[in-house]
């Protein structure tokens, strides 16, 4: 009983060693990645559109470039629920602004849309958590988004999407010791 009990304590320090080893080199490139990913989203709102239009850069994209550029053997960051998870729920949000008195009853718009979005990205297998943000946004977003209507979708969310996607493939693919998208995880 004795020997199983240290045994079970020395796997449970070595296990606890192995989980807290820090890999240099994949913090370097989740760092370039985010950077690279978030600043050209950032460049192209800055540099192309007016002030009053800078909307490229909305919130939920720093979550998904977590996933993209620090997890990304997740099937929450592969190239499908990133495009579809943002995509859908920003169509959802916006249906939802357009359906439900706004600002009256904003709180309960943004709560079907957060709840719906899900149930899209579920049944559609898009999951991808930053996707509720932006359904969110589309409904508590600043005024300025809510003019947009349905081109809330393709500027910022699409657009946006791409740029972070594009840089994610390019940066992951770089090194050896990373892969993006995962094999077999892709569409």
């Amino acid at each position: 009983m004795r020997h199983r009990i240290k045994r079970s304590i020395r796997v449970a320090r070595y296990v606890m060693y192995r989980e807290t080893l820090i890999d240099k080199k994949n913090i370097y490139w989740s760092f370039i990645g985010a950077f690279l990913g978030i600043a050209s989203v950032g460049m192209l709102s800055h540099f192309y559109l007016a002030v009053k239009d800078n909307l490229f850069l909305i919130g939920s994209f720093g979550a998904s470039a977590v996933l993209i550029y620090g997890h990304t053997q997740s099937p929450l960051a592969q190239p499908r629920n990133l495009v579809g998870g943002h995509i859908l729920s920003a169509i959802v949000g916006v249906t939802i602004r357009y359906l439900i008195p706004w600002p009256e009853w904003q709180w309960l718009a943004c709560a079907v849309a957060v709840a719906l979005s899900l149930v899209v990205m579920q049944i559609t297998k898009t999951v991808h958590p930053p996707g509720g943000a932006t359904a969110l946004l589309a409904i508590a977003g600043s005024p300025a988004i809510s003019k947009l209507g349905y081109w809330y979708v393709l500027s910022p969310v699409a657009s946006g999407v791409a740029i972070l996607l594009l840089i994610a493939v390019v940066v992951n693919n770089m090194t050896d010791i990373r892969q993006y998208p995962d094999k077999g995880k892709w569409w």
